[in-house]
């Protein structure tokens, strides 16, 4: 493929990535699951929804099934990133249009500022936590900020140094990525196994551990309902990754590879760490009295200067593999795509970064209530729609072949009206407007209880299969060319 650095377009972070520069393999792409499904908010995603009355089994089993289903799009749309070597904005131009696809890579960017937000406020809470063991002054330093960050100035300095822990490595490219990825693994693991092991020690047995609340705030709702939530949730919570896993896709080594690795990596990961959230945070009512849903004030209270400095050591290296890749890289690509001769993908991770400060991350987060049923069924009312559209577009409407040349310039075939592809933007807005009425009622704090409630709690499958469908009709109406000349897609 022939085309300048630097184009309205395109690149060198934009551009298809070369054959020999695609050396991930299975174990690459399996530790970048698992170095992003070991951390805080997997914990917690199982013991909040506990923390709503749901049993252990009941709400490690939609984390299970939720992770298997996701799994099905983020399989499918890496299919066109190991193929082409092209990332998720470039890939979404095929059915947004080359300027229409801003639209859904500054939704997936902006939804990500906020998962970048709230994994850098955990990883600097941990590191809070590290420095007031062992110096306690850290708590009562002058006041600098305003009260309305909600901050003391120990807080935020430690927010800033992880903040820039996390630029630092992400600025230095995907190498460093790979590099952090395989190695922070198995340490994760082990940190996980070591805090299950010290729950089953105190508590004095497992079935202590996984003793269920007799009854609980969800008893009261409609099972299909409540199920609907916590499913969603749980799809939700990488349903960012199921639009933007091209960015990694396209450094693999072949299909096999890719699709190998994410079965490896995602659906067990997912469930053992949520297991050990769910069974730990049930222990500590039996071992201090009281439920402590956040691992970072638990390690806090396990005692030990060693022992905490070790546990939020494993933390820090947790919360920084799942930043970094789920994070950073999907939003840097996505503003890069903005003005690709201006904004390179390390200028679109800095404003990432400063995107993150100003969302103030930390009060979203310290709400469970906010963060499970308005930050991530909200979020993947919106992205939902996004990648039933991609994936309909990419395996029905054009059975997986792509003009890759025509992804980097005007006035090809991708051009559409003006480059926007009306018909994918218009589906996309049908497939959100169901699930409208239910975020207003969740933002309002009074969940809709009715069909538009039932509607949210399905909000990511509802808006999946509304915009999938309706882009495909659409698109054949309009008589849209579904696939290029033949031979067309060698353009990369």
């Amino acid at each position: 493929m022939t085309l300048p650095a630097r184009t309205q377009l395109a690149n060198e972070d934009l551009l298809p990535v070369a054959p020999d520069r695609r050396t991930w393999n299975w174990w690459h792409i399996a530790s970048l699951w698992i170095g992003m499904a070991i951390c805080i908010p997997t914990y917690t995603l199982a013991s909040g929804l506990m923390a709503s009355g749901w049993t252990w089994q009941a709400a490690v089993g939609a984390v299970i099934l939720g992770n298997v289903v996701v799994l099905i799009p983020i399989a499918l749309n890496s299919h066109a990133g190991t193929r082409y070597g092209i990332p998720f904005p470039v890939l979404a131009r095929a059915s947004f249009g080359v300027l229409g696809a801003n639209l859904p890579a500054l939704l997936r960017g902006l939804v990500a500022c906020g998962w970048f937000g709230i994994q850098t406020w955990i990883g600097g809470w941990a590191i809070y936590k590290l420095i007031e063991v062992m110096w306690p002054g850290i708590a009562t330093l002058p006041q600098l900020l305003p009260a309305f960050v909600g901050l003391n100035t120990g807080e935020f300095l430690c927010f800033m140094v992880f903040w820039a822990m996390n630029v630092w490595i992400v600025l230095r490219g995907m190498d460093s990525i790979k590099f952090l990825e395989t190695w922070g693994s198995p340490f994760l693991l082990a940190v996980g196994a070591a805090l299950f092991i010290w729950a089953w020690v105190r508590a004095g047995s497992l079935s202590v551990m996984l003793q269920n609340p007799s009854i609980g705030p969800s008893a009261h709702q409609p099972v299909g309902s409540v199920f609907g939530a916590g499913l969603t949730s749980a799809v939700a919570f990488w349903g960012t990754m199921a639009l933007s896993i091209p960015d990694f896709s396209r450094y693999a080594r072949s299909q096999r590879d890719q699709l190998v690795g994410q079965a490896v990596g995602l659906p067990a990961t997912m469930a053992l760490f949520a297991f050990i959230g769910a069974a730990v945070t049930n222990a500590t009512v039996v071992i201090f009295g009281t439920r402590i849903a956040d691992p970072v004030a638990l390690l806090a209270r396990i005692g030990g200067p060693l022992m905490i400095m070790l546990s939020m050591a494993g933390l820090i290296i947790a919360t920084l593999t799942t930043n970094i890749a789920a994070n950073i890289v999907a939003p840097a690509n996505g503003f890069s795509n903005l003005a690709p001769h201006k904004i390179t993908f390390k200028q679109g991770a800095t404003i990432t970064a400063v995107i993150g400060i100003l969302m103030m991350p930390w009060r979203l987060y310290n709400d469970a209530a906010a963060y499970i049923f308005t930050w991530l069924i909200g979020y993947g009312a919106l992205l939902g729609p996004v990648a039933g559209i991609m994936i309909a577009d990419y395996f029905v409407v054009r059975r997986g072949e792509l003009i890759v040349n025509d992804l980097y310039r005007r006035h090809g075939v991708y051009e559409y009206s003006r480059g926007f592809n009306w018909v994918a933007i218009g589906a996309l807005a049908l497939g959100v407007l169901p699930s409208l009425p239910g975020f207003v009622a969740a933002l309002r704090g009074v969940p809709e209880t009715g069909l538009f409630g039932t509607i949210y709690n399905w909000a990511w499958f509802v808006g999946f299969l509304i915009s999938g469908l309706l882009y495909c009709v659409g698109m054949r109406v309009k008589g849209v060319p579904m696939r290029g000349p033949i031979g067309a897609s060698a353009g990369g």
